[in-house]
């Protein structure tokens, strides 16, 4: 049950995420429904082809496009209330990081991954759906810029599982894993904590 819910919610804050940029860039409605769309199933539909979960989770369960739907429609509505959409879509796209990448490590552990092999699982479905709604939407993804972004998703599932090593509910590790993704990357864009440039300044 928490895992289900988990993963709607990661859905939904995608989903938004998508409506934002679509909006910011000005398309038509379907160009709307197609970004959200994207970012919200990319990274899920990626891990599922890798680990041969086929066919992809919204294909068999039509609660993931009603979601993404419902999304859209809401975020249409109160478009208004999200007039600082910078804000609103680091906010949603944070939250929906954080979710993703437990959602991911989640679907590696049921298909018997190494724990690396789940934290890098878990990374991609966080990343994916943002990279191809960016480079849909003409944005380099920020994953490959120096913001401190994959590299959250990396540190919150290496801690999900050092926190397994203690005596705590599987669930308490499941939500702190997530609270620390979302956490390290609030603090590094407040901070501007980044990783280090590799280009050389020219004069």
């Amino acid at each position: 049950m928490l895992y289900q819910t988990i993963d709607i919610l990661g859905t939904v804050a995608f989903a938004i995420s998508g409506v934002l940029v679509a909006m910011e860039k000005r398309l038509d409605l379907f160009g709307v429904l197609i970004i959200a769309f994207v970012t919200a199933i990319g990274g899920g539909t990626l891990r599922d082809l890798l680990i041969g979960n086929t066919p992809v989770v919204w294909m068999r369960d039509l609660t993931y496009v009603t979601t993404i739907f419902i999304a859209v429609v809401f975020a249409i509505i109160f478009a208004s209330q999200l007039k600082y959409l910078r804000k609103s879509l680091f906010l949603f796209d944070t939250i929906g990081i954080g979710l993703y990448t437990m959602v991911g490590i989640e679907k590696g552990l049921q298909a018997n991954l190494s724990p690396i092999m789940c934290v890098a699982l878990g990374t991609m479905t966080a990343c994916f759906g943002g990279v191809t709604r960016d480079i849909l939407c003409n944005e380099i993804p920020v994953i490959f810029r120096k913001e401190i972004y994959a590299t959250a998703c990396i540190l919150g599932g290496a801690s999900y599982f050092l926190l397994l090593l203690l005596p705590i509910p599987a669930s308490y590790a499941y939500l702190t894993a997530i609270f620390v993704v979302i956490v390290l990357r609030l603090l590094a864009v407040k901070f501007g904590i980044s990783l280090p440039n590799i280009y050389k300044k020219t004069s």
